[in-house]
């Protein structure tokens, strides 16, 4: 990580309230050091492994739960097995393309979403999550 990558990491650390540690760091670093992400915590730590830090899986999920409670990344269960975490938190939705489990964000303007029910008295509708779920074409090209 480059030395102006890590001033910005370890600043977004601190003003959301976490202590810039080690691991956090190096996954920080993986996390928002680029563009928007779609991760796993299976994958986020074969990646931080081949980076060469020592940080076990448990850690991992561990530091992305923390991120997500402090509004730096989003969570999505997308089913029983499998959880993304998103690094573009703002209300959005996804295509999933199956079988890879490849998540793709769907452009805003390209979607709209009526006829919601009335959320019960002393609710609100906080966000929607729609996952668009997609297959490759076996007659593409013939």
């Amino acid at each position: 990580m480059q030395h102006s990558d890590r001033e910005t990491i370890e600043k977004l650390l601190r003003d959301a309230g976490l202590r810039p540690t080690r691991q956090r760091m190096a996954l920080g670093g993986l996390l928002f050091a680029g563009e928007d992400r779609h991760i796993t915590a299976e994958l986020l730590h074969a990646e931080v492994t081949r980076e060469g830090e020592h940080v076990s899986l448990a850690t991992v999920y561990n530091t992305l739960h923390q991120f997500r409670s402090v509004g730096l990344l989003r969570e999505l269960a997308i089913d029983s097995n499998k959880t993304y975490f998103d690094t573009n938190t703002s209300n959005h939705n996804h295509y999933l393309i199956e079988p890879d489990g490849d998540l793709m964000d769907i452009p805003s303007d390209s979607i709209s979403i009526d006829g919601l029910p009335e959320p019960p008295k002393g609710m609100r509708i906080s966000h929607i999550d729609l996952v668009v779920r997609l297959v490759r074409d076996d007659d593409a090209g013939e």
